[in-house]
């Protein structure tokens, strides 16, 4: 995963309305439901798939901490997608969404062009169509330069051309370094 995938992902985690599972019993016991089989889970997780069935049955109480972790970001990932879409949906249609991130920028302008070395803190609303373009390149596996791209589009557009008031001469920006980016729709 990217920057942005990432901060996509805690944004929807965000979303939740009930908590996952904490238990690895209780864990176990809903990516079994989700996945129909201990075969599916172990080759998710990386564990046989006599390990998931003594999970499931509580016979080990506990994981190693790096299974732990993949069970819990399995949990994350699969939980309460109806959530995730509804949010979802409305960012694409009318609410848009907020990047905040600090990082450098890159501006191609008349022919010019910079990389701005010092790291600029923006919080930007992008509109709807941003939102759609940017969930659309995700389930489409855009990798997360292709990414970065569509927000970089977007912040040219609402933040340095303020939606078309100034700087009509930039043509492109690129977010260069992330120093951190989240994301909320």
């Amino acid at each position: 995963m990217g920057t942005i995938d990432d901060a996509i992902e805690r944004a929807d985690r965000e979303a939740f309305t009930k908590d996952p599972p904490k238990t690895l019993k209780g864990q176990i016991g809903y990516l079994l439901r989700q996945m129909g089989s201990a075969k599916a889970v172990a080759a998710e997780l990386g564990v046989t798939a006599d390990s998931v069935n003594r999970y499931r049955r509580g016979a080990r109480k506990h994981a190693r901490a790096d299974v732990a972790a993949k069970i819990d970001d399995a949990v994350q990932q699969r939980w309460q997608p109806q959530v995730r879409k509804r949010r979802q949906k409305q960012a694409t249609t009318t609410g848009g969404i907020t990047v905040d991130t600090r990082a450098s920028f890159g501006y191609k302008a008349d022919g010019h062009t910079t990389d701005e070395p010092r790291m600029r803190r923006m919080t930007v609303h992008l509109p709807a169509s941003y939102a759609k373009r940017l969930f659309d390149a995700r389930d489409t596996g855009a990798s997360d330069q292709q990414m970065r791209k569509i927000v970089a589009e977007g912040f040219k557009e609402i933040y340095f051309q303020d939606g078309g008031g100034r700087a009509m001469g930039l043509s492109d920006v690129e977010i260069n370094d992330i120093d951190y980016l989240d994301v909320e729709f």
